[in-house]
């Protein structure tokens, strides 16, 4: 009986935004967005759809001062007032700042402070999760494997019971000496067998066709759970992750949504550039992490 009751009760993976924002909108509860620096139309319009669509509450952080203005969403999160965080026209480095703040910001102890990206490209059959395109420049093995967490959390929140997850290389090659990163890699794929991460599957090196791409994978000879068909990239460092975000929408139409991991309140995090859609999808996004579908 009981397993019957799960396989009615099983909601499918999450693998456009559309199905992210119906989901959002069949949930019986409204997320909290403390928005600084709403002031740009984009922002707006994206805030005040999600409002429509009755999945959040916004609470407009409007000061002239951006600091002023970032650190009133701070405060709004620790007071537990605010459940996300949204960035609006302010400067990156201003609410990090606000973040980070070793006494009144929202970062704990022993967390770490990472970005990841949901792209939806028109030539993938579902959404594709990377990181980190935006923070943490060289991350450590320590970092690494942080990121790695986070990133099956945040798949789970999408519905994904067990992310296929690939460790991002330019070659299927650990090279100690030219790419010192790729010799922690093992680890973190041990760490995954052990159930550190819960459920998911991680693997690599892997170059991008090879992760994604199941003929490629085929024709290389390589055998992996992967399979060619990777629900997340952890990329070895910001260059190549900020390259891989910037290509896909300049050259495949991709449409994207980011957010901040490690704080105390998920923070969507579109760039100041972005359009209206991109910022409203980083906003689902932010409250899907936060309510973990």
């Amino acid at each position: 009986m009981r397993q019957e009751e799960t396989k009615v009760t099983r909601k499918e993976p999450i693998k456009t935004f559309p199905e992210l924002v119906t989901r959002l909108q069949s949930q019986d509860a409204k997320v909290n967005v403390a928005v600084v620096g709403g002031r740009d139309e984009a922002t707006v319009d994206a805030v005040e759809k999600a409002t429509e669509m009755g999945f959040i509450h916004p609470l407009w952080m409007d000061m002239e001062d951006p600091k002023e203005a970032s650190a009133k969403a701070i405060e709004a999160v620790r007071k537990g007032l605010a459940d996300v965080l949204m960035k609006g026209l302010v400067n990156s480095d201003v609410l990090l700042h606000a973040i980070l703040h070793k006494e009144t910001g929202i970062l704990p102890k022993g967390k770490v402070l990472t970005h990841i990206t949901a792209g939806q490209i028109p030539s993938y059959h579902k959404l594709l999760f990377f990181t980190d395109a935006a923070v943490i420049p060289y991350p450590t093995q320590e970092q690494r494997i942080v990121q790695t967490m986070y990133m099956a959390d945040i798949c789970h929140a999408f519905g994904i019971v067990e992310p296929k997850m690939a460790l991002i290389h330019c070659t299927e090659k650990v090279n100690g000496k030219l790419f010192p990163f790729t010799t922690g890699y093992h680890d973190i794929i041990d760490m995954a067998e052990r159930g550190l991460f819960g459920k998911c599957l991680v693997d690599g090196p892997f170059d991008i066709k090879v992760a994604c791409n199941p003929a490629t994978m085929k024709v290389k000879g390589i055998h992996s759970s992967i399979g060619g068909d990777a629900d997340a990239l952890i990329f070895p460092d910001i260059e190549s992750a900020n390259l891989f975000h910037k290509s896909l929408t300049l050259f495949c139409g991709a449409t994207m949504a980011s957010i901040l991991q490690g704080p105390l309140a998920p923070v969507a995090m579109p760039s100041r550039g972005d359009n209206g859609k991109s910022k409203f999808y980083s906003l689902a996004m932010a409250c899907a992490s936060y309510l973990h579908l």
